[in-house]
Parts: structure tokens; sequence; C-alpha cells
């Protein structure tokens, strides 16, 4: 040990180097990985779908898609959770202004063409969406149609529908889907917004 030391003191150079060796490919490794955080977040910010794209989609990728648009316009938590026994809920994000949301997905594989949305789904939603998962925003996405009964049922229940025309202008646009929608909930925590 007593020799080590002597080395050391006798060539300090080498810790020197040692150090300086160290910084350097610390301070490499930290601009490699803001750069790529940075083109991440520009690839994210540049996310569009056309309706073509979201039709050819199968169910479980068109919850993707939806997770990440919602990261898209600001959700950093959003998150898929669909999948057998989700209790309604595909996606769940929270928004930069502290709302939750719980996202239910309805792909259709023929688009309009599909069959359409009604009351039963939207029971399911909403029984589940603010009791179950705490949700502000409870909101239903189809990339197809959605039936009148459904709608009014929706109305009552202050669910949000996303159907075919606002879902095409959301996921090819960049606006944030609560700004596409009526009737949003108030942020939960004061913005330079509100």
């Amino acid at each position: 040990m007593v020799t080590l030391v002597n080395w050391l003191i006798a060539h300090w150079w080498v810790l020197i180097l040692a150090a300086g060796v160290a910084l350097l490919g610390g301070w490499a490794w930290w601009q490699q990985r803001t750069q790529r955080i940075q083109w991440q977040q520009a690839q994210t910010r540049a996310l569009r779908y056309g309706l073509a794209q979201l039709d050819a989609l199968a169910h479980r990728q068109f919850e993707h898609a939806i997770r990440d648009l919602m990261y898209r316009d600001g959700c950093a938590d959003a998150v898929q959770v669909g999948g057998q026994g989700d209790l309604g809920a595909d996606v769940k994000a929270t928004d930069p202004f502290g709302r939750r949301w719980v996202i239910q997905c309805k792909h259709r594989r023929n688009g309009n063409q599909g069959a359409a949305v009604g009351t039963p789904e939207l029971q399911v939603l909403n029984g589940t969406g603010r009791p179950v998962h705490k949700a502000d925003v409870v909101v239903l996405v189809t990339n197809g149609r959605i039936t009148q009964p459904g709608r009014a049922f929706a109305r009552q229940q202050r669910l949000h529908l996303v159907d075919r025309q606002v879902l095409a202008q959301w996921a090819a646009g960049s606006r944030p889907l609560w700004e596409l929608l009526s009737a949003v909930p108030p942020p939960r925590r004061p913005t330079a917004r509100s």
C-alpha cells in the first residue's frame, strides 16, 4: 500500500490525466444524451398520422398510436394499459394542466364502414372512467363512427367523443386534444394560460 502511494506521489500527472479523461468522457456522454433527448422530443412534436395509417393498424397498435399522440401533446406519463380486464381504459395520461385522462379506444378495421360504437361501450367507460380510474376527462376514441343514441348518452354523462373527423384533425395536426374538445374540465393547477 505504501509503495502504491509513493508511486502515485511520484507520478501525480497520471492522476491528473486519468481525471481529465474521466471528465472528458463524462462530458461527451452528457452531450450525446442531451442530443438524443432533443432528437426524441423533435420526433415526438412532429408525430402525425393520416386516417389511412390509423385504419391499417391492429387494435393494440391503435392504442399505442393514441398514447403517442397524448405524449406528443405534453402528457409525459401517457401509457397504454388496454387489454383483457382493462376496465374500460386503454390509455391513461395526465395533461400539462394536471387533468387525468382515461381513453377507451375502439378501432374499426373498416373505418367508417365498420360497426358503429354504441351505448354499451360508452356505458362501460362511464361506469369505470371516473369512479375506478379517477379520471377528470373520460374519452372514447374511434376511427369509425358513433351511433346517435351513443352521442346522446355521452352528452348526458359528460363523456368526450373523438370520432373519425375529430381523430383526423387531431392526428394530422399539432393541436392537443383538449383544444379540440368542448367542455373539458378546467385545469387542476394554475398555469400561465389560465
